[in-house]
């Protein structure tokens, strides 16, 4: 699940009642925001309940379910979701049901309170894991058998865990920043973050459009915006680096230590993303694209848009105006 490739990602999801809708809106979302951004089936879904019926969430809005959590020879990853009272479900029955898919599944998440079920089921013995923060304590006074750890997600062979939603998105983020790269990571994060300096002119620190959630450095925030402003023209890294009062080495430190990449990795990937938007939405030239995104040459702009996208941008423009 965790390698790079573009075939289509299949993942069960076993939603508990009571959990928050938002819970379930942050796994799915970002799948089909990119599903939608590639225009072609890179994630498909399946959801189940711990019976059959429809699971109620705590917002009284029912989530329509395939049917009952059943532990068959499937091969899709499953994520286990749960948020409030998961101990009312956590019967004798759904915990061995749990350790036999242990045996087929390639990975089991436990998002939010899905830890909890988890650990009880003896899944999450000697893993790392994490869990939301106001369990943290009750957590590890019950499992000491778990390595807890106070991340917003931990991903450990083939077990994975989050502490909420949030951590979830930054989760989802994360996994398709490792099938199909930063790029595409980056453009379906742009979707879901509110940039609050951006709509009130607010000029304190702010959640930027990193593919994380998380509060950036301010030096970090300013290289980023400085990078938006010019995608025709790209800066110098040096030259950014000197604008906002720090050494180039010590920018690449900033970048990799808050967003986890280099920043020169940050900006190709900002103007790639403007370069196929304009692929899909304008009637220009490629060369005209190529020029808008910054490349001094169509082969460079050929040669990177392939190596982000696994296909050229005539294929991708082609393919998604034939799906209209």
């Amino acid at each position: 699940m965790l390698t790079p490739s573009f075939d289509p990602l299949d993942i069960d999801l076993l939603v508990l009642p009571d959990t928050n809708l938002i819970l379930v809106a942050s796994v799915i979302e970002p799948l089909r925001a990119a599903n939608r951004i590639m225009g072609q089936t890179l994630y498909r879904w399946r959801i189940f309940g711990s019976t059959d019926g429809p699971v109620e969430t705590t917002c009284q809005i029912p989530i329509p379910a395939e049917g009952a959590f059943s532990a068959q020879k499937e091969t899709a990853p499953l994520f286990v979701l749960a948020s409030y009272n998961w101990r009312r479900c956590a019967t004798t029955s759904l915990k061995m049901r749990l350790s036999r898919a242990a045996s087929y599944r390639p990975c089991i998440a436990g998002i939010e309170s899905g830890s909890w079920l988890l650990a009880e089921s003896g899944l999450l013995n000697e893993c790392s894991a994490t869990v939301h923060w106001e369990d943290f304590e009750a957590f590890a006074t019950q499992y000491p058998q778990v390595n807890l750890r106070t991340e917003r997600y931990v991903i450990d062979g083939k077990r994975i865990t989050t502490g909420g939603s949030l951590p979830t998105l930054d989760l989802m983020l994360e996994i398709i920043r490792r099938r199909q790269g930063y790029s595409l990571a980056l453009e379906v994060s742009r979707l879901f973050i509110y940039d609050r300096s951006r709509m009130l002119e607010d000029k304190t620190q702010t959640i930027h459009s990193i593919g994380s959630m998380r509060m950036i450095d301010a030096r970090v925030d300013q290289a980023i915006r400085l990078m938006e402003n010019n995608i025709e023209q790209p800066l110098r890294l040096t030259w950014i680096a000197r604008r906002i009062g720090i050494t180039a080495r010590h920018l690449q430190d900033l970048f990799q230590g808050n967003i986890g990449v280099a920043p020169h990795l940050h900006y190709l990937a900002l103007r790639l993303n403007a370069a196929r938007r304009l692929v899909i939405e304008s009637q220009a030239s490629l060369a005209d694209i190529a020029g808008a995104a910054g490349f001094n040459s169509c082969a460079a702009f050929s040669r990177s848009y392939r190596a982000h996208f696994r296909e050229s941008a005539s294929q991708t423009r082609k393919r998604l105006r034939n799906q209209l």
